[in-house]
């Protein structure tokens, strides 16, 4: 089996990393990921890797600091390394070259272009290494007895091929004679091109190898897979004397997944290009694409294991190719052969050809994802899977598969931010959105190399009293262009890079530093706390118990001035986890409250086991308090539990003095709300503070 290069993809940003490194599994290449500088180094230390694709704009150790190390250490002194920047200055790309970089991309990615530049960096790594192994030039040619063995002789321009060269393109010995265009007239017209440019750069001494895979005509008229590698013989002189190499028919692995049996990549992509023609003679044809990732299939192979995931993956594929071949839908049945394919990793595609209607395609992707939530037996344990899906249906605009296949990818990601087991199907809104949310990003790092954040703080305040107890700490990004954006804006692509690590560690040390400045210029203020948000990936971060104590050392805030907030739904994902981080954080002395509660009801069963001193309802419920309905129960049902547990309850979104009365009478302690104020900046926070502000207390039910 040809060997697949391996890419190390080192970016802050997942959803970037994420998606070069799914486009390049389907090129044929193994791609791994790191989050930082420093995973980066470990990873290349652990296994071989061929080429490093390096984010320079990195928090902590940038890309140059990485490119430093790897030099530095011999085994990986000669690794190609790909320099990517969204700086497109001649300085900074001066500067990737100048410290050893092999070569550069700009962000955007233009993954053609990407493509391209990991394709020869690699090329020429394994020519490097060829040209030192010059005692094993013949026998790489002729290493197995049942690949095809070749002799160029460029005295005569003859070429001398073996029985079995020939046989594999089901000639006998006599029907091909010794010309080279005995070779070249058989290749692929989409291949020729590039086979004769890497024989010709051999010959000339323009590269020290030959190594390509390519098509060529068996003598029936269809084409084979092969794959062809030489090497030169040279005379005193360094002329080319000879090419001698060997071709092997690949076409089984080209066109099979080896687990599944299932179509691969390649033929889906055959099989799709000749739908694209189809499409261009018949305006009567029509046909879908449906591209589906498993939803937490990362979770089985962690837990179970990857003999247990290969189990998984094979069964699904057999239901979705099942499901395919039965054909009714909707009423109709599909006469036509669709296509089922793995097209890497947990990813599979679904062609769907001769339609009669649009709704067909989504009929099928129900059926698919019924199929894939049936029960599920491996590894001696029940497994519930689901799928994303994304579906796009054919249009006179797709000149490409590749186009084709970028927007589904784009609209299985959009099903899968909107929750699991969905699917959509594509729009050009989608492509926009997934366009902006990438320059999104970029801008998300300047800001913080900028300084571009903000704290607003909104009063939290007694029901009874009306007196302040605290305040709730709200990022805001201070965007050069777009004004004063609050969370909602951002807070989404920053959770999908590093960058909400610094955001929230900007939000901690302003709140702490902030709340100490208050102590210093009124007396009053010292028993109020102040309460930060923290993301899922910052509550599992490693160090964010100490670097929450650093901060608070830092500030000199006493611990229990100090409350974090933390999502109900992050109890239900990972409560085992989360509970173990908790305890942490209690044993410092810090409060702990779960923010939008009642809206996951699955954790009321086991909330007694969670370390939390405050439960805030959600502002969903307290909207419709007043309404007739169910709500006042659920709220009442919070209350009663949580002061069972010996919690303190503040309620969110409180905007009338209705709403604030029926909270107050069903024993609410706390609110907050724009009744009794907005966010604030500092500066007006500490007006309230100088008058020493009370709010209405809310008034008694009547």
């Amino acid at each position: 089996m040809t060997h697949r290069p391996s890419v190390l993809i080192v970016d802050d940003d997942e959803m970037a990393r994420d998606m070069l490194a799914r486009r390049l599994e389907r090129q044929g290449f193994r791609a791994s990921t790191a989050a930082s500088g420093e995973e980066a180094l470990c990873r290349a230390a652990e296994s071989p890797i061929d080429l490093v694709m390096l984010d320079i704009e990195m928090p902590g150790m940038n890309g140059f600091e990485v490119l430093l190390q790897l030099r530095k250490q011999h085994s990986q002194a000669s690794l190609p390394v790909i320099m990517a920047t969204a700086n497109h200055d001649s300085e900074t790309v001066v500067k990737a070259l100048s410290a050893g970089a092999n070569d550069y991309v700009t962000k955007p990615l233009d993954f053609p272009v990407v493509l391209a530049r990991i394709t020869a960096q690699i090329s020429r790594k394994r020519a490097e290494e060829a040209l030192h192994e010059s005692e094993e030039r013949y026998a790489l040619a002729a290493r197995a007895a049942n690949d095809g063995f070749w002799d160029w002789r460029m005295a005569d321009d003859r070429v001398y091929f073996s029985p079995r060269w020939k046989s594999m393109l089901g000639f006998e010995e006599g029907e091909i004679g010794d010309s080279p265009d005995e070779w070249f007239s058989r290749v692929h017209a989409d291949d020729v091109g590039k086979v004769r440019q890497a024989a010709a750069d051999l010959v000339h001494g323009r590269a020290p190898s030959f190594d390509s895979e390519h098509r060529l005509q068996h003598k029936d008229g269809h084409f084979i897979w092969t794959s062809g590698r030489a090497l030169a013989v040279h005379d005193a002189e360094g002329r080319t004397q000879r090419i001698v190499g060997s071709q092997a028919d690949i076409t089984g692995a080209k066109v099979a997944d080896a687990l599944t049996g299932l179509p691969n990549r390649l033929l889906f992509v055959d099989r799709l290009t000749r739908c694209l023609h189809r499409k261009k003679r018949r305006d009567d044809f029509h046909y879908a694409v449906l591209f589906l990732d498993l939803d937490g299939f990362k979770n089985v192979n962690d837990s179970l294991g990857h003999i247990a995931g290969d189990e998984l993956l094979v069964i699904i594929g057999r239901r979705l190719d099942s499901c395919v071949r039965a054909g009714d839908t909707v009423g109709r049945v599909l006469t036509k052969p669709h296509t089922v394919a793995r097209f890497g990793g947990d990813e599979f595609t679904v062609l769907l050809e001769d339609l009669k209607a649009s709704e067909d395609a989504v009929a099928v992707a129900q059926r698919l994802q019924a199929a894939i939530s049936a029960d599920c037996h491996v590894g001696g344990h029940d497994v519930f899977m689901t799928a994303s899906i994304g579906i796009v249906l054919d249009t006179d605009t797709y000149e490409r598969p590749d186009d084709l296949l970028r927007d589904a990818d784009t609209a299985m990601y959009h099903a899968k931010t909107g929750g699991r087991n969905r699917h959509a199907v594509f729009d050009a809104g989608m492509r926009d959105l997934a366009v902006e949310r990438l320059a999104l990003g970029t801008e998300l790092k300047r800001a913080v190399d900028r300084d571009e954040f903000t704290t607003a703080y909104q009063p939290i305040v007694s029901l009874r009293t009306g007196r302040l107890i605290g305040f709730e700490a709200l990022i805001r990004w201070n965007h050069p262009r777009r004004g004063h954006l609050i969370p909602k804006h951002f807070i989404a692509a920053a959770e999908e890079t590093s960058v909400i690590l610094h955001i929230g560690q900007a939000a901690l040390a302003q709140s702490c530093r902030q709340l100490r400045e208050w102590d210093k210029q009124f007396a009053h203020s010292s028993d109020l706390f102040v309460s930060v948000n923290l993301s899922g990936r910052e509550l599992m971060g490693q160090d964010l118990v100490s670097r929450i104590e650093r901060t608070l050392a830092d500030t000199s805030l006493p611990a229990n001035r100090l409350k974090v907030e933390i999502t109900e739904s992050l109890l239900i994902d990972k409560p085992e986890a989360v509970i173990d981080r908790l305890k942490e954080l209690r044993a410092l002395g810090i409060q702990i409250c779960i923010d939008d509660f009642g809206t996951g009801y699955s954790s009321l069963s086991y909330l007694h086991r969670f370390p939390v001193t405050t439960l805030k309802i959600d502002r969903s419920f307290v909207a419709r308090m007043t309404e007739p309905g169910e709500q006042v129960e659920i709220v009442r049902t919070i209350i009663t539990l949580a002061h069972a547990l010996q919690l303190e309850v503040v309620a969110e979104g409180v905007e009338t003095p209705e709403q604030a009365s029926a909270l107050k009478a069903l024993g609410c302690e706390y609110a907050q709300g724009y009744l009794y104020a907005r966010p604030l900046p500092p500066a007006d926070i500490e007006l309230l503070l100088s008058s020493e502000w009370v709010a209405q207390p809310a008034p008694d039910a009547a």
